[in-house]
């Protein structure tokens, strides 16, 4: 039996997996110093600034926290002169807490799960944090150039970043965050997404790549199956948060070997005040059976970290995976040994 590492790399690159990679139990998704020097709202928190003095509010019972743009909150008030307001915070930390950071990393048992840097926000959300969506959506059509300068500003910081993070703590795969559109459409075109994303990602992912990441993971819980093609050529390994409005059996079918997709629950399908054991116990099994194969596909809660909004939804949907390996694949749960989660956290956006 393969380890969950194993079978996850495997289903991840359309190998020979024996069973179903189970949602997040071959990832640890380990944080850095700058995540603790930059504020976020704990759920039912609201009104929390951060280090790029973006506002959020984490209100209860939602996946997660979420930028407030009142007029006197948004922080960049003029696009054409955005250097005015997006200052990038310092990356100067002490060396202690790079070592508690380490320390972390150093714990995952690589044998049975990646040791996962976890970096959220992404660009594109990056830009509409500091600028607003509308506002965000207007400049890419209207201030091409402003747009180009901020994001490739936010590139060279990312890679800074990436920079420390490789050498100091050494993750063998990269979590990065980027929603790229609502349940049912993208925010914007692929060309358009061509046009200011793809390259600057190309080159964060290429970093990591370089510098001793087996797999790139890319969260985006939401409709994106006409950025597969970009995806592919930022360097995406897996589409974390691929909803079931992405006809997963379909993409799954048409790129295994090229791009892994893990998702398919989606929160509003499970992850729901009155969720029932049984009724998330058939769904699953439902959507599996469409499936029909582990190679190219991880099932999984579609939101970008392991836990649920309500207490249970996650444990229950992992238990059902679990239970339809050991009757479709002769897989005894019991043997399966996993690691520990590094960190669990009440919704992930």
């Amino acid at each position: 039996m393969l380890t969950p590492r194993q079978n996850y790399y495997e289903s991840a690159k359309g190998g020979n997996p024996d069973r179903f990679a189970n949602q997040y139990e071959a990832l640890r998704l380990c944080l850095n110093p700058a995540m603790i020097h930059s504020p976020s709202p704990k759920p039912g928190e609201l009104n929390v600034v951060n280090a790029w003095g973006i506002t959020n509010s984490f209100p209860a019972n939602t996946p997660g926290c979420f930028p407030v743009h009142t007029p006197d909150k948004i922080v960049i008030k003029d696009i054409e002169h955005w250097r005015d307001y997006v200052h990038a915070p310092s990356l100067d930390f002490p060396e202690e807490e790079w070592d508690m950071f380490r320390a972390i990393y150093d714990s995952v048992d690589t044998n049975l799960a990646y040791k996962a840097a976890f970096i959220a926000p992404g660009l594109f959300e990056m830009c509409h944090h500091l600028g607003e969506m509308q506002n965000t959506m207007i400049n890419l059509i209207e201030y091409e150039d402003e747009m180009h300068d901020l994001i490739k500003y936010l590139t060279d910081y990312e890679l800074r970043l990436a920079d420390l993070i490789c050498s100091k703590l050494k993750p063998d795969a990269l979590f990065h965050h980027d929603d790229l559109g609502s349940r049912t459409s993208t925010f914007m075109s692929p060309s358009m997404f061509e046009e200011f994303y793809v390259d600057a990602y190309k080159e964060i992912y290429g970093y990591y790549k370089n510098h001793g990441c087996e797999l790139i993971i890319h969260h985006s819980d939401s409709y994106g199956a006409t950025l597969i093609p970009c995806m592919k050529e930022m360097g995406v390994d897996v589409w974390q948060g691929c909803m079931s409005t992405n006809n997963i059996p379909a993409i799954r079918k048409q790129y295994c070997g090229e791009i892994g997709f893990m998702g398919g629950f989606d929160g509003a399908d499970y992850d729901i005040p009155n969720w029932d054991k049984e009724t998330i116990r058939k769904q699953v099994f439902k959507a599996l059976d469409e499936v029909e194969s582990p190679r190219g596909y991880i099932p999984c809660i579609a939101q970008g970290g392991p836990g649920s909004i309500y207490d249970g939804v996650y444990e229950t949907i992992f238990e059902a995976i679990d239970d339809y390996n050991e009757l479709h694949f002769n897989i005894n749960k019991n043997e399966i040994k996993r690691s520990p989660l590094q960190f669990e956290k009440k919704g992930y956006m």
